[in-house]
């Protein structure tokens, strides 16, 4: 069975507008709990800013987060998938494009996101059932040493 990522996608995404303050982007990812946001520019999703985009574009300049604007901060989006796209080819997109979160569009609306903490759960998931399965009640293991 191919596993997709509609599987294992963030579905409950939280936007900005690019012409919002870095302020308010900061205010938000912190109430919210996340690292992330979507930027949209007239109801389309044109980038994403992250916690990076803050240390990187703001923090090591000394910029005020009042003064710049979501728009200038924020990662382009360069690559994403759709909700049946195999995880193993949004991984190799993730890879190659080396970011760590994958907008996933349908009909040219974001309707999730994949980030590398999912894919670790994913992992660990994997990783889990496949260790119960190999120990379990039929295993080689256990029939060599009943």
């Amino acid at each position: 069975m191919i596993e997709l990522v509609s599987d294992i996608m963030i579905k409950d995404l939280i936007t900005i507008s690019e012409n919002d303050t870095a302020l308010k982007a900061a205010q938000l990812m912190t109430e919210k709990g996340i690292s992330s946001l979507i930027v949209l520019a007239d109801d389309q999703p044109i980038g994403i800013v992250t916690e990076r985009d803050f240390i990187k574009k703001i923090c090591l300049k000394e910029l005020k987060l009042s003064g710049v604007r979501v728009g200038e901060m924020m990662s382009r989006i360069r690559t994403s998938a759709s909700p049946d796209t195999p995880i193993d080819v949004a991984v190799q997109r993730m890879v190659n494009n080396r970011i760590r979160r994958l907008p996933i569009f349908e009909n040219g609306k974001v309707v999730g996101i994949i980030t590398v903490t999912d894919l670790a759960k994913h992992l660990r998931t994997i990783l889990l059932l496949n260790s119960t399965l190999s120990s379990g009640p039929l295993s080689h293991k256990n029939i060599e040493n009943n």
